[in-house]
């Protein structure tokens, strides 16, 4: 239990605020690590205490200073009520997190399958109703280049028939609920023009839990409803070993990563029975992205993009990318949601990063994207730009469709986009 000396600190979760029937409007907790169980939903008038469990100020400080921000006093009893509760629901830094990381962690480095954390919330858990759910509900209403020419029911057989080859693809990571008709552009193009002959996926995906190290791989098979999808251990072990930074001790965001388990989904439903490697990358990026500074000073990330690439030019591997691009509104800490013409100025600046990706422009992408990542939080730096690394060079890129979905009781948008490159 906190004490009044207590100096309570907030592990590094997602904070966003939402509408809410019994507040009006909530601060919700969310774990994107799955040490803690359950979101935690809080009051508004809460956040100037919340906003100051940092691990530097005492709760007879934090009351002291909530206190002058607002103009009434705030009693230390209510400072220390929740960090206690904050501590026991394992958001908070303390013995209690401690003891749940550990025994987590160590299940998750000992499991030789990664589960698929979200089936069942974010999209069907039960086959049969995920794949008419793929059909139907994102190849279904796809109505640009991604549309199966077969109908939905045949969208999961490739003849490996095109003109162009695929070699790498921009597909989102918002939930496959919202996210439907994008999904079903970006696959459906997949299901048209991947050749026959490609076996292995290099996967890059964001991380939305900090990361030590650029870039995390994980050896584990990953689970989908539709059967395991197994991990390329000679290529991940080849890559791990062109590294001069430990490429595993970020492997526990695996656990609960959306990015790349979305993909894995699609791509399984896709290619049913044949064979097929996964190497899963979180992107991280995380100090470049800070400092507005091309990756391509770090001779680490130069090493592994020069693995990376052996292993995409030799197995003729296709890559994707799980990316999001804007995240704006009041859920993401603006004012107020964007008005028609801000939202016109988002799809133009959307579209400039995503005509810097199409052309293969890399440095100009992650400049483009940089320069307003604390207002237009584009989520998908790291892997689009690790895409457009890793790539052939002679590949060109496509945009397929462009979305901004916006949530109908409260305006926050998160955009996004389906992108094809081929040769």
């Amino acid at each position: 239990m906190a004490a009044p000396s207590s100096r309570p600190r907030l592990r590094p979760i997602e904070i966003i605020v939402v509408p809410d029937e019994r507040l009006g409007r909530a601060i919700v907790l969310r774990d994107t690590q799955g040490i803690a169980p359950n979101a935690r939903a809080l009051p508004m008038d809460l956040e100037p205490i919340l906003a100051r469990f940092t691990g530097r100020l005492t709760c007879e400080q934090i009351a002291q200073q909530a206190s002058a921000a607002i103009g009434q006093r705030v009693p230390v009893d209510i400072v220390i009520k929740l960090a206690t509760d904050l501590e026991d629901r394992l958001f908070a830094f303390g013995a209690p997190y401690q003891a749940a990381r550990a025994r987590i962690e160590r299940e998750f480095a000992d499991a030789d399958v990664r589960e698929a954390s979200h089936a069942g919330s974010a999209y069907h858990g039960e086959p049969g109703k995920l794949a008419d759910y793929i059909d139907n509900d994102c190849f279904g209403i796809a109505s640009g280049p991604g549309r199966p020419k077969s109908g939905p029911k045949g969208s999961n057989r490739s003849n490996g028939k095109s003109s162009d080859r695929l070699v790498a693809l921009i597909a989102p990571h918002i939930d496959p609920w919202r996210g439907a008709r994008c999904y079903g552009e970006a696959y459906g193009v997949l299901a048209k023009t991947i050749p026959t002959d490609v076996e292995t996926f290099v996967l890059f995906g964001t991380s939305h839990a900090p990361m030590e190290a650029p870039f995390a791989l994980c050896r584990k098979a990953f689970d989908t409803p539709f059967g395991h999808v197994a991990a390329d251990h000679d290529s991940i072990d080849f890559i791990a070993g062109a590294c001069d930074f430990d490429p595993y001790v970020d492997q526990f965001n695996h656990k609960r990563e959306h990015s790349l388990e979305f993909q894995v989904v699609f791509l399984k439903h896709l290619l049913g029975r044949r064979r097929a490697r996964i190497i899963p990358i979180l992107a991280g990026l995380g100090e470049q992205q800070f400092s507005a500074t091309s990756p391509k000073q770090s001779k680490s990330i130069e090493r592994f993009y020069e693995a990376v690439r052996k292993i995409v030019h030799d197995k003729r591997a296709v890559v994707v990318a799980g990316a999001d691009f804007a995240h704006v509104g009041p859920r993401f800490g603006d004012p107020r949601p964007l008005d028609d013409r801000e939202r016109r100025r988002l799809d133009a600046t959307d579209r400039e990063s995503i005509d810097f990706a199409t052309r293969l422009d890399a440095e100009g992408f992650f400049r483009h994207v940089a320069s307003d990542l604390d207002t237009r939080r584009v989520c998908g730096l790291a892997p689009i730009y690790s895409l457009l690394r890793t790539v052939s060079d002679g590949a060109r890129g496509r945009l397929g469709h462009y979305e901004q979905t916006v949530d109908p009781e409260e305006g926050s948008i998160v955009s996004h986009a389906a992108v094809g490159f081929y040769e």
